[in-house]
């Protein structure tokens, strides 16, 4: 089967840096699906892992953990889905990606593809849709109010992929103020667009801009990206007793300036639950099919913004730049092969 991988880790520049290569068929066992992918979606993850992680030697490592597809075969444990069944899912990280013709992932942690919309569509959602989800209700519990605070949430980077799907899940699923950051006018018209409350330029301090909308201190804020460059905002500009998470890799992250308001900090990452077989695994299958529901009901909207072209190393190259440069809003994907 065709296939894009890399052998060695290097800038996204280099001639060799994503490979087209072809592979063995996979086969199906256990809880597993045999996917026929026929779109999918990129993410900052894939960039890192292509940047910093060396495959086995002499092997290729497949990337990408956003897909949409048609079930072509499954496992003898498989009950949730059958032969035919259109899927889409983020799969697991360790386990071979996505960026193939076949791909095999877990039933537990796969849901139904929205009916209204195409392949391409959908193989935007999922990944960042289950980041944000757990992010909102199994870290900050959003549904738990702060005493005393502002029932607002901050959420910092609103216009990339998680951003912009957290922003329409808190509008559909919560009573949450919600307060987006974008710095450019394309992208503070884009967060507006899906939904925020309020738009404020995280280019500029973000306490002062919190505190002139006058609503009071939010109880919970959510930061996506750059994290370290906020900290004292966040700090700052969060109620007490309040609650923070996070999904970006800081360097070193001072936790001792939340001591002070009795701040609850919470890392939100949407592989743990494969990655460890939890017990609760299934979870990211219910909450993917409520996502599709929603989706179905036109109450949330794909975060696709573009599609560059079908599934193959000059494409995916130019989607791992895009990503690279910070500058993109919602999601790319690529469709077909």
């Amino acid at each position: 089967m065709r296939a894009v991988a890399y052998t060695a880790p290097q800038p996204i520049s280099a001639e060799t840096s994503l490979i087209d290569v072809d592979l063995p068929m996979p086969e199906a066992t256990g809880h597993d699906l045999l996917v026929e992918i026929k779109a999918v979606s990129v993410n900052p993850v894939d960039t890192k892992i292509r940047a910093g992680v060396a495959p086995a030697e002499g092997e290729f490592k497949v990337l990408g953990w956003d897909a949409a597809g048609i079930v072509k075969a499954v496992g003898p444990d498989v009950t949730l889905f059958k032969v035919g069944d259109e899927v889409a899912y983020a799969g697991a990280i360790n386990r071979p990606g996505s960026n193939a013709e076949f791909h095999l992932v877990d039933e537990r942690i796969v849901g139904r593809k929205p009916a209204s919309l195409d392949f391409a569509a959908a193989a935007a959602l999922p990944l960042t849709s289950i980041t944000a989800y757990e992010a909102l209700f199994d870290r900050l519990k959003v549904q738990d109010a702060v005493p005393g605070a502002a029932n607002a949430i901050l959420i910092i980077g609103g216009a990339g992929g998680v951003g912009s799907i957290a922003i329409q899940i808190a509008r559909a699923l919560t009573d949450l103020t919600v307060i987006a950051t974008a710095s450019r006018p394309e992208t503070q018209a884009w967060v507006k667009e899906l939904g925020a409350h309020h738009v404020i330029d995280h280019s500029k301090p973000i306490a002062a801009q919190v505190a002139e909308l006058g609503i009071g201190a939010p109880a919970f804020v959510f930061s996506t990206t750059n994290t370290s460059d906020h900290l004292q905002d966040i700090v700052e500009a969060i109620a007490p007793q309040g609650r923070f998470a996070l999904i970006d890799d800081p360097k070193t992250l001072d936790i001792v300036p939340f001591k002070r308001k009795a701040i609850s900090i919470h890392w939100e990452l949407m592989f743990t639950r494969p990655l460890f077989n939890t017990a609760d695994m299934i979870e990211q299958h219910k909450l993917l099919n409520k996502i599709a529901g929603l989706v179905d009901a036109g109450t949330i909207r794909t975060t696709l913004n573009e599609t560059l072209g079908v599934i193959n190393a000059a494409n995916l190259k130019t989607a791992h730049a895009m990503i690279e440069s910070g500058k993109t809003k919602g999601k790319l994907v690529l469709a077909g092969f």
